[in-house]
């Protein structure tokens, strides 16, 4: 992504609690422990020289346990925290350097915040909850009334208009504030743990809402999770903090398959490869490719040559058309037909480059055939047999060992 479709750039932020920030900063304590430099100074590190950035549409995880940093960072985000040092620029504009009226502004208008646990005033009734930043900002009463009843349908809880928070459930309370969130239409929002609190079968039920309404929203979201299975199925990409320092960053499959070090390593130790392994990162060039406009003999003798009984057809607007078996080559070529264009394929199970192995592994066990991987077009990329499936599924030691 280029520089402009950045909408959040942090660079090189600390955040110190205690008496003495400025202290910590010093060079002479950079290479010391959070531990060292509290019983040194008397000072806690919240945030070690964060940086990172978040590209538009895109979210942003943002996982660590308990004392990692990464509510700090968050609430630094929105400057519920001060920073104490560093740059935190939204579209650009370096927020630590806001006036108050331009942060009032900010808070208003740019950024939306979903708490754990909900925030919600429990003596005004959904609605009047979801329209309450609108009411903040100003607006008419019939304007916000209208976009809170959009955000309310959009979450699912169309009909519950007048209800009040005590009489609906934990993940009924959390599209509340989901809804009180994308009312205001801020183009990015910042989510603390927003699931934490919720139970397993409603925690995941929230996740696939949220996932839902991306796709089709488009908002910049940074997301604050403890839980790495939430963090793997939420993520486009990953931030994994430490002590306040952010120790790995990048694509869920790559956290998983390559831990920058032993604590990564250990945090992803139960994870399965087939969660977040990609068709893409295992699919390989099919061995043979027939196109539409090459006669039956043609198709008959690649066969021949690979020692294969089928192959895909390529139609001539280059999409996949499926799947020619050597039997139905056989039959046009004694037609005498000269192209493959009414030749009758089987359809070929695919799958898109995003497509998880563990959601080929079930397409696999319906097939001897390999599964095509496909373009957003429906152009051929690549196959994926059985072998490069158990491969990706087992790891580079399998592949290794293998070499060996």
């Amino acid at each position: 992504m280029t520089q402009a479709q950045r909408r959040i750039e942090v660079s090189n932020v600390w955040k110190v609690f205690g008496g003495k920030p400025d202290a910590a900063l010093r060079p002479e304590h950079a290479a010391k422990s959070r531990a060292e430099i509290r019983e040194e100074l008397g000072v806690v590190l919240g945030l070690r020289n964060v940086s990172f950035h978040v590209d538009g549409g895109e979210v942003y995880v943002v996982m660590g346990l308990s004392g990692s940093g990464k509510s700090t960072l968050v609430r630094c985000l929105i400057r519920l925290a001060e920073a104490s040092a560093g740059e935190i620029r939204f579209d650009g504009e370096d927020i630590r350097a806001y006036t108050p009226e331009q942060l009032v502004e900010f808070r208003r208008s740019k950024v939306a915040m979903v708490f754990q646990h909900y925030g919600l005033l429990p003596h005004r009734n959904v609605i009047d909850n979801v329209a309450y930043g609108l009411e903040v900002k100003g607006l008419t009463r019939e304007e916000r009334y209208e976009a809170a009843a959009h955000a309310i349908e959009t979450v699912g809880l169309k009909g519950w208009e007048q209800n009040f928070p005590q009489q609906m459930s934990g993940g009924m309370q959390q599209r509340v504030g989901l809804a009180r969130a994308l009312a205001l239409n801020a183009d990015v929002l910042l989510m603390d743990e927003p699931f934490s609190g919720l139970d397993p079968l409603i925690r995941r039920e929230m996740q696939d809402e949220l996932l839902s309404l991306q796709a089709n929203l488009r908002k910049t979201i940074v997301f604050i999770t403890h839980d790495l299975n939430e963090a793997l199925k939420m993520g486009d990409r990953i931030a994994i903090m430490r002590d306040g320092e952010i120790i790995q960053e990048g694509l869920p499959e790559e956290v998983v398959t390559l831990p920058s070090d032993d604590y990564v390593t250990d945090f992803v130790r139960d994870v399965s490869r087939a969660k977040v392994v990609q068709a893409k990162a295992v699919m390989k060039e099919p061995d043979i490719v027939i196109y539409e406009r090459q006669g039956p003999r043609a198709a008959l003798h690649a066969m021949q040559s690979n020692g294969a009984d089928a192959v895909f057809l390529i139609a001539r607007n280059f999409t996949l058309r499926g799947i020619l078996t050597a039997e139905r080559a056989h039959e046009l070529a004694s037609q005498a037909k000269e192209s493959l264009e009414e030749a009758e394929v089987i359809p070929a199970m695919t799958a898109k480059p995003e497509t998880t192995i563990e959601e080929i592994v079930p397409m696999a066990a319906k097939t001897a055939r390999p599964i095509a991987v496909v373009a957003d077009n429906g152009s051929l990329l690549g196959e994926i047999d059985r072998g490069s499936l158990l491969l990706g599924m087992s790891g580079p030691d399998v592949e290794e060992a293998e070499e060996e």
